[in-house]
């Protein structure tokens, strides 16, 4: 796992490079029927929901990308667990829904090509009510407690395990953070967090257990050195913090300028109309 591109990565807000060219996210098939069982398996280094082929990104990227799986890195409990940071943050864990290359047959033959891969990822800390989606996957972690058990689960939104906003990411080109690690992985990673209750976050950090039959804890590997990546963003990062401020739904958001010249050019406008009324 040596090399220049590996991941994950801290992502620095200061330095991010805002490209007007990522354009919004889209994903299609990501809607399941309950009556669509999901293979859910502990693996002995995470929890992994194997999701079919009719999971696509058909926006956002130069081409097609097919889902394969989602898996989650987490800490303990005293300990924050997220693969990726931001401005050295760890946050509670980390979502990736990992997909390939529709050019490429499989995801076996993408996964050693340059563009073959693509990884959407989501930050999810603890906020103040229950995750209806997540819960979909949590409240079957007791019966895969032990590695290599697997359980059907039944199908739901997918989407719902990711933000909302899906215009508002990082993006870079890395790796794999699990072996074999190949570098030819396209990053996405939002902006918004997703919400946890204050039992959910437990239920993931504390369910399973490994092949040693110890707690399956901390799997998230150390951020590496960017090597003189660019880190690009879809939005405007540099004129503000990154702190998350609470927005609708289910999700934080860190504020942006575009948030902000949206209020001063409202106020402008408001304040020209009132003198021309007078």
């Amino acid at each position: 796992c040596m090399g220049t591109m590996q991941s994950p990565v801290n992502i620095d807000t200061a330095k991010t490079i805002f490209s007007p060219q990522l354009r919004p996210i889209q994903l299609s098939g990501y809607s399941l029927p309950a009556n669509e069982k999901l293979k859910l398996r502990n693996n002995g280094h995470t929890v992994v929901l194997e999701l079919p082929d009719s999971l696509a990104i058909t926006g956002g990227y130069a081409q097609q990308y097919r889902a394969v799986q989602l898996h989650l890195h987490w800490g303990s409990p005293s300990r924050p667990g997220s693969e990726h940071t931001v401005n050295g943050r760890h946050f509670a864990a980390e979502i990736h829904v990992v997909h390939y290359n529709t050019k490429y047959d499989s995801f076996k033959e993408a996964m050693v090509h340059r563009d073959g891969l693509a990884v959407l990822g989501a930050f999810l800390e603890v906020g103040p009510r229950e995750n209806p989606y997540y819960q979909e996957i949590l409240k079957h972690l007791y019966e895969i407690q032990s590695e290599g058990k697997e359980v059907l689960v039944p199908g739901f939104n997918i989407a719902g395990l990711l933000p909302a906003n899906l215009k508002l990411y990082f993006h870079y080109n890395g790796s794999l953070t699990t072996p074999p690690c190949y570098q030819t992985v396209k990053w996405t990673v939002f902006n918004q967090t997703m919400l946890l209750s204050h039992d959910q976050v437990p239920m993931l950090v504390m369910s399973l257990r490994n092949n040693d039959s110890k707690p399956l804890q901390n799997n998230y590997r150390p951020v590496q050195d960017l090597h003189g990546r660019r880190m690009l963003a879809s939005f405007q990062t540099t004129l503000f913090s990154s702190k998350q401020l609470p927005s609708e739904g289910h999700s934080n958001s860190s504020f942006h300028a575009g948030d902000v010249l949206a209020v001063l050019f409202g106020v402008l406008f408001a304040i020209t109309a009132l003198a021309f009324l007078l």
